[in-house]
């Protein structure tokens, strides 16, 4: 998350493919024709009464956070009345969003608002700000990373504190569970096997629709790693046929727990629970 609004413009689908013709849910239709299509489900989950605590933001997307996109997809419609179980939820699909970020080829970069797991501010709260149409002064709220003030009620600036789910990063560090110590891990092991460094080589087809998988083979011969993540509340358990990799040892990267081996025709066992996600790496 940024300043700005979770884009929906999905442009290529409006310009250079708006003529072609995709199949989408069983249903052909053209590239324009399925961005409305994606469009309006987005706008619908993430917006409105599903969350009113996010607000569209002109034609381009939704003003929202991090967190709140989380919760919007969980189907939470009220922050101030969240479960404990709501909280750790949460973290749990906004750690998933940062794996996918963070397991494959590039730049990973997140925010203040990331780390403290900052909520949108009540509307009411911006409503001087919001007077020109700008609704995106309600993912903006103030937040305090190291505690310095806790009693503050606003920025330097005027800004109102946001509701920050995580808590502070001193608070985080003392907590092996929490989200900042999570992502921690994480990333010794994006570091560790260089991942950002590495080059994606196939995204191959998966039965299940939440089911995201990704083929990277990673810098100066370390092997093949595969990032699986499942965006669904629902377990995954199916073969994925890895296009290039016949044949090797599996370990699951994050745990380094053995997860068996790929086959010579490059089928790899895939077992994940809702919302969660693996590292592989496949060495011959």
């Amino acid at each position: 998350q940024n300043h700005d609004e979770l884009t929906l413009e999905l442009v290529h689908f409006w310009t250079l493919h708006a003529a072609d013709r995709y199949t989408f849910q069983g249903e052909g239709m053209s590239g324009l024709e399925l961005r409305e299509r994606v469009r309006s489900v987005m706008y619908d989950r993430l917006s409105g009464p599903n969350a009113p605590y996010n607000l569209r933001f002109v034609t381009n997307g939704v003003a929202c956070t991090s967190a709140s996109i989380a919760a919007a997809a969980l189907g939470i419609t009220d922050l101030e009345n969240m479960s404990d179980d709501d909280v750790q939820r949460i973290q749990q699909v906004h750690l998933l969003l940062a794996m996918y970020n963070a397991f494959q080829p590039g730049v990973f970069a997140l925010s203040g608002w990331d780390l403290v797991g900052a909520l949108p501010l009540p509307h009411d709260s911006v409503a001087h700000l919001m007077a020109d149409g700008d609704t995106r002064w309600i993912n903006r709220g103030a937040y305090d990373l190291l505690d310095v003030n806790p009693a503050a009620a606003a920025s330097q600036a005027g800004l109102p504190r946001a509701r920050a789910l995580y808590g502070s990063l001193p608070d985080q560090l003392a907590r092996p569970d929490s989200f900042v110590s999570r992502l921690q891990a994480l990333l010794q092991v994006r570091q560790q096997y260089r991942i950002y460094a590495a080059r994606q080589i196939d995204v191959p087809d998966c039965e299940a629709p939440s089911l995201l998988v990704m083929i990277h083979e990673l810098p100066d011969g370390l092997g093949t790693q595969i990032t699986a993540l499942n965006f669904g509340a629902d377990p995954v358990d199916e073969t994925v046929w890895l296009a290039g990799v016949a044949g090797g040892q599996v370990v699951e990267m994050l745990s380094g727990a053995g997860e068996g081996t790929v086959d010579m025709n490059g089928g790899l066992n895939v077992h994940l629970d809702g919302y969660s996600a693996k590292s592989y790496l496949v060495t011959v």
